[in-house]
């Protein structure tokens, strides 16, 4: 089999119907839309949401809570992931993401202190937690906040 002798298979291919063609078509005039009403004019439909002039699902709920707009959203890892790198390497955000530690960088990495560490390396993360910081530093690493 060859490039050029590919088809799609008999049936497939459809042509696009041709709405408003006429009587003769079987789908002129009124195109499928039926007489009048909302869904027969040119902007016809309602918008997502609307439930009939009901007083809609969005609007019934109460609203609660609080969205803080300039909340940070951090990806913590632990120590313990730490563990994948060889001894005396860089670890920053870019390379946890290589490394398939992590999947989004988000708007940083904070380091947790769960699990041990026995290489040497220079972690640097937005934030450490206290027993992070001191296993990183015991294992004869740095925590660089950054």
């Amino acid at each position: 089999m060859k490039l050029y002798e590919l088809t799609p298979a008999p049936g497939s291919k459809k042509e696009a119907f041709r709405k408003g063609r006429g009587h003769g078509s079987g789908n002129g005039k009124t195109a499928g839309r039926g007489h009048k009403g909302q869904n027969a004019r040119s902007g016809g439909g309602v918008r997502p949401g609307f439930e009939g002039g009901q007083m809609p699902l969005y609007r019934r709920l109460p609203k609660r809570g609080f969205t803080n707009k300039f909340a940070k959203d951090y990806v913590a890892i632990n120590v313990s992931a730490l563990e994948k790198f060889e001894n005396g390497a860089v670890v920053d955000a870019m390379a946890l993401k290589e490394a398939g530690v992590i999947s989004k960088v988000l708007d940083g990495v904070v380091i947790m202190g769960r699990g041990e560490i026995t290489k040497s390396l220079t972690v640097k993360a937005v934030r450490f937690t206290e027993s992070a910081k001191e296993k990183i530093e015991k294992a004869g690493g740095k925590a660089e906040v950054i």
